[in-house]
């Protein structure tokens, strides 16, 4: 177990949640706004699947490389999609496949390396 990738999966998992809830209710006028409600809520989604997916990894694989395709993936597609949520820059959509081909290539990782689970018996 990799005690510092659970505590970057959590803290993931934390701005997920975070930023779900900011979605919902601070910005939610902007989002309408700018008419890209969907377009958080794909971003949160994504978000929180892989941030799913880094805490499975730290708690039984830390070494999986599928873990920092993840993050980056999560930094990329949804930083990307946050941020032109907000802004209205749609340019900013450019760089969102490069997120998406972060988590990809992670799952492609994790298929051809899968987790292995270790079975533990009480004590």
């Amino acid at each position: 177990m990799n005690t510092s990738r659970i505590r970057i999966a959590a803290f993931v998992m934390f701005l997920g949640v975070a930023l779900g809830a900011f979605g919902a209710h601070a910005l939610a006028d902007r989002l309408a706004e700018n008419d890209r409600v969907a377009t958080w809520d794909t971003a949160v989604l994504y978000h929180l699947v892989h941030g799913v997916a880094l805490f499975i990894i730290a708690l039984t694989a830390g070494r999986s490389r599928s873990f920092w395709f993840f993050l980056v993936g999560i930094v990329v597609f949804s930083g990307s999609l946050y941020a032109l949520s907000i802004t209205g820059i749609t340019k900013l959509g450019a760089i969102t496949p490069i997120g998406g081909l972060s988590f990809l290539i992670g799952w492609i990782l994790w298929i051809l390396n899968p987790v292995k689970l270790s079975a533990t018996t009480p004590s």
